[in-house]
Formats: C-alpha cells, sequence, structure tokens
C-alpha cells in the first residue's frame, strides 16, 4: 500500500470519527449553559428582592416584573435547552437576556474590555461568555442527541416512508 493510499485511509478514518462525535460538542455545549443558567436563574428567584433592587437601579422598567421574568426564563429555559427541547427560540429567548445584560448590568466591563484597557478581560464577562454558544445553539440547533433532533429526524423518516408508499 502506498503513502497516498494510507493517508486516504486516515482521512477517511478522521472523517468517520468526527461524524459519529458530531452530537459531543452541541451536548457538551447544552450542559454548560443549563448549569450557567439553572444556578443564575434559581438565585435570582431566591433573592427577588435584591434582584428586582438591582434591576430598578439599572433603570429597567417594571423592576419586579423584569427580575422573576428573567429568573424564570433562566430557570425553564435551562431545562429546556438541557433536554434540547425547543432549542432555538429557546437559546434566542437566553441570547436576549444575556444582551440586555450586557447592554445595563456590564455596560463598563464591556466597554473596558473592548478598549483593551486591562482592566477587564473579555472572558471574564459572564453574558459575553454565555451569548457565544447560545448563538450558536440558535443557528445550529441542539444537535442528534436531544428531543429536537429525535423529532427531527422521526419526521424525515415519516416523511420518507410516505414517499415511498
Amino acid at each position: 500500500m502506498g503513502l497516498g493510499q494510507r493517508l486516504s485511509r486516515i482521512g477517511a478514518g478522521l472523517r468517520s470519527a468526527r461524524q459519529r462525535a458530531a452530537f459531543l460538542p452541541p451536548l457538551l455545549g447544552r450542559v454548560y449553559l443549563f448549569y450557567a443558567f439553572h444556578v443564575s436563574g434559581v438565585g435570582k428567584l431566591g433573592h427577588l428582592d435584591h434582584a428586582a433592587s438591582f434591576a430598578a437601579a439599572l433603570g429597567l422598567p417594571a423592576p419586579r416584573l423584569y427580575a422573576e421574568s428573567v429568573a424564570q426564563l433562566e430557570i425553564w429555559g435551562a431545562v429546556l435547552l438541557l433536554i434540547g427541547l425547543l432549542t432555538r427560540p429557546t437559546a434566542a429567548l437566553l441570547a436576549l437576556s444575556a444582551l440586555v445584560s450586557l447592554l445595563t448590568a456590564d455596560r463598563e466591563a464591556l466597554l473596558g474590555a473592548l478598549r483593551l484597557s486591562g482592566q477587564t478581560d473579555v472572558l471574564g464577562i459572564a453574558p459575553l461568555a454565555l451569548l457565544v454558544p447560545l448563538l450558536w445553539l440558535t443557528v445550529e440547533g441542539a444537535g442528534l442527541l436531544s428531543v429536537d433532533g429525535i423529532v427531527a429526524r422521526l419526521l424525515r423518516w415519516q416523511a420518507t416512508s410516505r414517499e415511498h408508499r
């Protein structure tokens, strides 16, 4: 067997391994986001008066309603992301919440990081660190190992079986 054939076999093996592991990045991202948002939501709900006061200090309208809504979104959104159900709309809503946080509570930290002043590291801004995987899930979806993925495969199978009748 020549070098070209060996390299071709190695390439085919790597492609096959990549395809078999394709479920892993979205799953790990969803687990990471579940933990981050569930802890945050439970903390807000457990200290609702403090969360509402903080929202009021930021000038957000209806601060108590806002704080409770965000807490519920984070708790239930985390669960939906974990199981991969309604992943795209859930991730979009959580991304919107993270964006509001970036533009209000973390605005100065974000501006400092963008100025490269050395005071704040971009990775140290929690909403920004959460925004990237949320946007990725909004675009790409939950992946194969999710309720969304299972439903999509069942719908494709059902459509294919109808075509063959």
